[in-house]
């Protein structure tokens, strides 16, 4: 059964007519999508016995859209995640990246790649660490310091390009992470995790900070993550899913508009949202 199959007959129609604006102010689902996954298998073959980690994928998610995949661990976002990025290879259907293959979009650069950890190499500074794909690229010094300086002001880093990662917090090395999958400038970015491991303080800050960049960009962004409140505070959709074999359990559309401070939180639509997203989880379990 598709998810789509489970949803209000209004909410099917938003799905098969990807041309309707979802909300006023935000960005509509239209034109061809820059992901778009059709039937998408992935097995992995171990010692034992095979793992089905994905079964079933459909999904399309357009230009301009902040997509967050929640569900369980173990049920395949971090997989599906890594197939878009060609991290992983699926063992059925199709997915295709700004009209390409995985493959095909990777080796064009198309999108930037935020891991759990920051990732960043102890021996550069946060500077020469933004600097990496640019200096693979090829980008001649003036270009690469021109991007570096943008990239730190955008997230909030002016003044510690001189630094080593070890000389910044946990959060301040998750924003250069982000300057670095921002430097070649790429329409798509692909976060896994990337504010799990923070205190809720300066999760809530860089939550903020990430709305700010997205509105400023306009990047189209796909988002794991195992928090609800997240999900939602983040989210233009959210996409449900379910444990292994990994399958889309419900798509849930976030209509609370494109400025949202943290204390819509503690609004009626913003719980009720909430509410539909832990439902999903709890269905897709199999819980009454």
């Amino acid at each position: 059964m598709r998810p789509s199959e489970n949803l209000p007959s209004s909410r099917r129609e938003d799905i098969a007519s990807p041309d309707k604006r979802d909300r006023a102010g935000e960005p509509g689902r239209s034109g061809a999508p820059v992901i778009a996954a059709r039937g998408l298998d992935l097995v992995f073959e171990t010692a034992d016995a095979p793992v089905h980690a994905l079964k079933d994928i459909d999904l399309e998610i357009c230009r301009g859209e902040f997509v967050s995949l929640i569900g369980p661990s173990g049920c395949g976002k971090t997989t599906l995640l890594r197939v878009i990025a060609d991290l992983e290879r699926p063992t059925g259907g199709a997915i295709t990246v700004n009209g390409m293959s995985p493959d095909e979009a990777r080796r064009a650069r198309a999108y930037g790649y935020v891991f759990q950890a920051a990732a960043l190499y102890p021996w550069r500074t946060i500077e020469k660490n933004i600097a990496l794909p640019l200096e693979i690229m090829g980008i001649d010094r003036a270009e690469r310091q021109r991007r570096i300086g943008e990239g730190l002001d955008l997230v909030g880093l002016s003044g510690f390009g001189k630094k080593f990662p070890w000389q910044l917090s946990g959060g301040m090395q998750q924003r250069a992470s982000i300057a670095r999958a921002l430097s070649f400038d790429p329409d798509l970015l692909l976060m896994d995790e990337p504010f799990g491991a923070l205190d809720e303080i300066v999760r809530d800050h860089l939550n903020e900070e990430l709305l700010k960049l997205w509105a400023k960009t306009d990047k189209t962004i796909v988002f794991v993550t195992h928090s609800i409140p997240e999900a939602v505070f983040l989210s233009t959709r959210i996409v449900v899913m379910s444990p292994r074999p990994g399958r889309i359990h419900e798509i849930i559309d976030c209509d609370l508009g494109p400025d949202r401070p943290l204390d819509i939180r503690d609004t009626p639509e913003f719980l009720a949202i909430a509410h539909r997203v832990r439902e999903g989880l709890r269905a897709g379990h199999g819980y009454d």
